[in-house]
This record gives structure tokens, C-alpha cells and sequence, in this order.
């Protein structure tokens, strides 16, 4: 009898550490949210309630827009000319190649362009501030800003918020342009297209709610990745590891709000 009550038991222990594995991991989702609440929140306060670094925020501004630019115009070039190719290959079967400007346009500038210079700049742009954060926080600098009575969210985070904010609208569009460039060079000297016809075929597609809605899924994944490449950098704790830790977290967090956030964003702009 004993030892089938222990049998029982021990069948019991995987389920308990399953449960408590889902419920702590439950907690630090929960723990960051509200965290990243906050954080905006004051960051939001300070940006309206005192006066702006400019001097920090340029040089965040060109951290943050000017040396992503290259990567950027790469990742969108060649986004547009694969998009171009994988369209033709099926719009081929209905004689329908005529189609293809019309594709590379309304996908580039509803959803490729935004999201996928968000995801770049996340890569790029939001492990570097948490790394850089994190760094100051393991190494007290942080907590000598406030013995300094510096508020480190006007000092740190506004800059990197503000800067993020604007120029990830720059760079989507940017990307949006040369995207489109990308599919024009193939579907004009590879598919033979004609030059007038896919450019008019573009302007055609587009309406003025494609950009627009694009432009605006830019400002908040910028605002997006500052805010979370900042929280996790003041949170890093433990050293280089925890400063890593940090970094991978920050990265991996914003490439899932942002996901989560364009598709919000796509179904109260298309479907509200």
C-alpha cells in the first residue's frame, strides 16, 4: 500500500515542477510588463514635463539612424528583389506578371518596410543599449547619477527614446523606397517589364492609408525598443554574464513586441 502511494507520488513530481516552472515564468512576464509600464510611463512624464537633452538626443539620433542606414537599405534592397522574384515565379502560372509592382509595393510599405527595419534596429540598436545600460548599472554609474541628484531617466532614457522614436520613421522610409527599387530592378532587367509600366502600376496600388499606416507602426516599434533595451539594462545585475543576459533578453523581447504590436496595429487599421 505504502509503495503504491509513493509510485503515485513520484508520477506527481514532474507535473509539480512543470507547474511551477509555468508560474515563475508567469511572474517574470508579469514582473516585466508592468516594469516596462512604468518605465514609459516616466519616460513620458519627463519627455513633456522638463526640457529635452538635444545634445544627448543627437548623438542618439545618429547612433541610432545613421550607422543602421547601411543595414537598413541592404536588408529592404534585397527584400524587394526576392519578393519580386518569388511573386513572378507564381504569378507566371496565371499570366499575371503585370501584378508583381502592385505586390512589392502594398507589401513593402504596409508591412516589410516597417517591421523588418524594426527587427534590424532591434538586432543592432537594442542589444547596444542594453549592453550599454547594463554596463553602467553593474558598474554603479548609475547610482552615481542619482547620488549626483541627475535623474538617469531625463539623462538616459529620453534621448534614446526620443532619437529611436524619430528615426525609425526615417529609416521605414528609406526602406520603403529602396524595397521598391529592389523589385523594380528585377521585374525591369530580369522579367522584362517595362520601366512605365511598373511605375505606374506602383503609384496606382499605393493609397495614401499604405504609407501612412506604415509610417505610424514605425514611431511606436521605435519607441518600442528603446523602452525595452533601457529596462533591461537597468536591470542587469551579476557582472559581464548578467549584462549579456540582459542583452539576449532585450533583443528577444522586442522582436516579440513588435511582432505582437503589428499585428495589433494591422487589425484596428484594416479590419476596425
Amino acid at each position: 500500500m505504502e509503495a503504491s502511494k509513493i509510485k503515485s507520488l513520484r508520477k506527481l513530481v514532474p507535473i509539480r515542477l512543470s507547474l511551477r516552472a509555468v508560474g515563475t515564468i508567469g511572474l517574470q512576464m508579469a514582473y516585466h510588463a508592468g516594469a516596462l509600464a512604468f518605465l514609459l510611463r516616466d519616460t513620458l512624464r519627463v519627455l513633456f514635463g522638463a526640457p529635452v537633452k538635444w545634445r544627448l538626443t543627437l548623438q542618439q539620433m545618429h547612433k541610432i539612424g545613421v550607422t543602421s542606414l547601411p543595414l537598413v537599405v541592404l536588408t529592404a534592397l534585397f527584400t524587394g528583389m526576392v519578393l519580386s522574384l518569388q511573386s513572378a515565379y507564381q504569378l507566371r502560372l496565371f499570366a499575371a506578371e503585370q501584378f508583381i509592382a502592385d505586390l512589392v509595393a502594398l507589401s513593402i510599405t504596409r508591412e516589410l518596410g516597417p517591421v523588418l527595419t524594426a527587427m534590424v534596429v532591434a538586432g543592432r540598436v537594442g542589444a547596444s543599449i542594453a549592453a550599454e545600460l547594463g554596463t553602467m548599472k553593474v558598474t554603479e554609474q548609475i547610482d552615481a547619477l542619482k547620488a549626483l541628484a541627475v535623474d538617469p531617466i531625463r539623462y538616459l532614457v529620453v534621448p534614446r527614446f526620443l532619437a529611436a522614436f524619430l528615426m525609425l520613421f526615417v529609416l521605414t522610409i528609406y526602406a520603403d523606397v529602396i524595397g521598391m527599387l529592389g523589385g523594380y530592378v528585377i521585374s525591369v532587367f530580369k522579367l522584362g517589364s517595362s520601366h512605365y509600366q511598373y511605375l505606374s502600376r506602383s503609384i496606382d496600388a499605393l493609397a495614401v492609408k499604405d504609407v501612412i499606416t506604415g509610417l505610424v507602426k514605425a514611431f511606436f516599434f521605435g519607441g518600442i525598443i528603446a523602452i525595452v533595451g533601457c529596462h533591461f539594462g537597468f536591470h542587469a545585475s551579476g557582472g559581464a554574464e548578467g549584462v549579456g543576459r540582459a542583452t539576449t533578453l532585450a533583443v528577444v523581447t522586442a522582436l516579440v513586441l513588435i511582432i505582437a504590436s503589428d499585428a495589433l496595429f494591422t487589425a484596428v487599421f484594416y479590419f476596425f
